[in-house]
């Protein structure tokens, strides 16, 4: 393996994904219960460094040169952004107790901007240049559907309620209704992809999958088998029909609820929430603790959490004029306005 050359920022030193130290790294997210997510064990930013999208980590050491903090990023031109932008859910440095992170270091080597949009909470260093936060909702699924019930809300209940009577009514129309938590059938994530799509295109939203690199995470994230670390697709089946699917990841006792689609021909009967009653279900046979909804005010998501928490979005540069700019594209984005005004703008886009 040819060694490039380590790159000095300020005080953290920023190195190739695969020279970082990884005992170092599992045993910071080890110690710090607020770094149980998925995209914060290494395995993911490995499987996004092994589709070709080069993965550095800016590496923190203290004086007595052990590593205290981690930040796992791309390089894009004079921009660095979180390692699996933009589909990472929570992002942040990896910092022992009490450690501070010298946000200013990223800025330099021709570095001008970071630019994050679900950093987690409770990183004062990085306060100056957050711009908004939004909420990130969780279900509590310890115990499985009966303690999980007797946490969720009102109307939790009722959609979880009618998910069980929506279920027996698709087995009469329709037959077998067969919920797989752990499917590793590439058949069934290639026609989820293809069902995402097409939600994307009816919605008007950017296409996540148009890069093939995506995909390829995609299928290297489900065939990751670690027993600590991977992805995992969960199906429901109602006869031959694939009616509702997610993919998502999962480490340890928390699985990150990430790409959930169903197909729009069975949307009447509400497949999505059956496929989650049946995931709540079978959260203790995987031994998951809480499922992350990630951000977002979904209806689905507000009726179904049981808590949250919260992630912040901003750009740390020196220039003021890159923030006045970014603070005025999130307030357009904040806006009711928003999702028209995004079509219009990928309409125009397309035109020239």
């Amino acid at each position: 393996m040819t060694h490039r050359r380590e790159l000095r920022v300020g005080t953290i030193g920023l190195v190739p994904y695969e020279r970082v130290d990884f005992e170092a790294w599992h045993r910071i997210r080890n110690a710090v219960a607020e770094l149980d997510s998925p995209y914060f064990h290494p395995g993911f930013a490995g499987a996004v460094h092994a589709t070709g999208r080069t993965v550095h980590v800016a590496v923190m050491k203290g004086l007595d040169g052990e590593v205290s903090g981690l930040l796992p990023v791309h390089r894009h031109r004079s921009t660095l952004a979180p390692v699996g932008w933009p589909a990472a859910d929570f992002q942040g440095p990896l910092l022992v107790g009490g450690a501070s992170f010298p946000v200013r270091g990223l800025l330099t080597g021709g570095v001008k901007t970071f630019t994050f949009d679900h950093l987690v909470t409770g990183l004062a260093d990085f306060a100056p240049w957050i711009e908004s936060c939004r909420t990130s909702p969780y279900l509590d699924v310890s115990g499985g559907l009966d303690d999980y019930l007797g946490r969720a809300s009102r109307g939790g209940r009722e959609n979880m309620g009618q998910a069980r009577r929506h279920l027996a009514r698709t087995e009469r129309t329709y037959g077998r209704v067969t919920f797989t938590a752990d499917d590793p059938d590439p058949a069934a994530l290639a026609r989820l992809i293809e069902l995402k799509r097409g939600q994307y295109a009816a919605t008007g939203a950017r296409d996540y999958f148009g890069k093939p690199a995506r995909v390829d995470l995609m299928s290297r994230l489900l065939h990751t088998r670690d027993p600590n670390f991977g992805g995992v697709l969960s199906t429901l089946y109602a006869g031959p029909h694939l009616i509702a699917a997610h993919f998502g990841l999962r480490s340890d006792r928390v699985l990150h609820w990430w790409f959930p689609v169903y197909d729009p021909t069975f949307a009447q009967l509400a497949p999505g929430w059956m496929l989650l009653r049946e995931l709540v279900i079978a959260a203790p046979s995987l031994g998951v603790r809480r499922i992350d909804l990630g951000r977002g005010e979904d209806e689905y998501k507000r009726r179904a959490k049981t808590g949250e928490t919260t992630v912040c979005q901003g750009v740390v540069t020196r220039s003021l004029t890159r923030r006045a700019a970014r603070a005025g594209e999130a307030a357009i984005k904040s806006s009711p306005l928003a999702p028209g005004a995004r079509r219009l703008v990928r309409a125009l886009r397309a035109r020239t």
